[in-house]
């Protein structure tokens, strides 16, 4: 008996994108399965959401293909493509309550009165605003808000969402609930969702995989653990979270295993590539990821910095290099001109190459 392999619920074939002599994306090739919370980061400029507005039809493609399930669409027009996306300003109608704005799109496609009715109540409900359904956006905060756009992106049952940094403009506490509600939607729904982010708190929070852009090009694809513990190189090791950069020099390769020197100090690391001897790059360790103990690497606390579950201790170790590490509170409290001893936990560190 033979399987049928589902298609990628969106391919993107060798994708560029100029605007005249600038090329906001190089020749751009990956998977996105069906039911996948899928995350576009970057920084600002990188092509992520020149990208998103690609699968959604808003701009041309300059060459390569974009396929959803299979069917190639890049010159489909936006309106016959079957994906919705939710913009940064949710674009709510503000002369229309909750309920008119989730319905507006099925209107539009033609549903019928009944349908329309049907389909919105349940949407709402989704979203938890039953008792919203009559307030306009104005009377609503901007979480509300975000879950009426969200709502009536999804009503139509578009096969993708795309969504483009639609948490941007909520407070601190609240993006972090919002985080919750999306993945749970995503998971509730099965709608894949592309997620164009350049929070790397969000990204890691919510995807089940992540494409760290830059400079128009896919540096990276991978789980956030992937993502986060395995980088590939000095960008994505330095853009994802909080890491200690030091410039090294290979000294020895072993099976699996480079010794670096750095500075005065020499350390034993992973190699996200085949290297060399001699052979000169960085050294990437996670704050986390250096503890405190009774011998190891000699160095003297610089500063601390108390952070409530943690404190973030900065440590000059011989040579002058600074480290900076993060230390679960139990108690102890270091002070300025402390000498301590640093270990670094098996393959935290690695070596990476430009």
């Amino acid at each position: 008996m033979v399987t049928e392999t589902k298609p990628p619920a969106v391919g993107i074939r060798s994708a560029c994108k100029d605007y005249g002599s600038f090329t906001a994306l190089r020749s751009v090739s990956f998977d996105i399965s069906d039911n996948e919370f899928f995350t576009l980061l970057g920084p600002s400029g990188c092509g992520k959401t020149t990208l998103l507005r690609m699968i959604a039809g808003f701009e041309g493609i300059t060459d390569g293909a974009i396929f959803l399930y299979g069917e190639e669409i890049e010159n489909l027009p936006p309106d016959r493509r079957p994906v919705n996306t939710v913009f940064q300003n949710y674009s709510l109608f503000p002369h229309m309550d909750v309920a008119e704005n989730v319905g507006f799109g099925l209107r539009m496609l033609g549903w019928t009165k009944g349908d329309i009715a049907a389909r919105v109540k349940q949407m709402i409900a989704l979203v938890k605003l039953e008792d919203f359904a009559h307030r306009r956006p104005a009377q609503l905060s901007g979480g509300q808000q975000q879950r009426v756009a969200l709502a009536r992106a999804m009503a139509p049952r578009p096969k993708v969402l795309l969504l483009d940094e639609p948490l941007s403009a909520l407070d601190l506490k609240l993006r972090q609930n919002m985080r919750e509600e999306l993945k749970a939607l995503q998971q509730e729904t099965g709608i894949t969702f592309i997620f164009v982010t350049h929070d790397q708190e969000e990204a890691l929070s919510m995807s089940d995989r992540i494409a760290v852009m830059s400079a128009g090009e896919v540096q990276q694809i991978g789980s956030p653990e992937e993502i986060y513990e395995f980088p590939v190189n000095r960008f994505v090791a330095d853009f994802i979270g909080d890491t200690n950069m030091l410039e090294a020099e290979v000294q020895q390769v072993g099976e699996g295993f480079v010794t670096c020197q750095i500075g005065d100090a020499q350390l034993t690391a992973v190699a996200s590539q085949a290297v060399t001897q001699g052979q000169k790059g960085w050294l990437s360790i996670r704050p986390e990821r250096l503890t405190i103990a009774s011998d190891g690497l000699p160095a003297t606390v610089e500063q601390t910095i108390y952070l409530g579950t943690d404190t973030q201790i900065l440590a000059r170790i011989e040579g002058g290099l600074n480290l900076r590490v993060r230390a679960q509170n139990d108690g102890a409290r270091l002070a300025q001109g402390d000498c301590i001893f640093l270990n670094v936990a098996d393959g935290a560190a690695r070596f990476l190459v430009e």
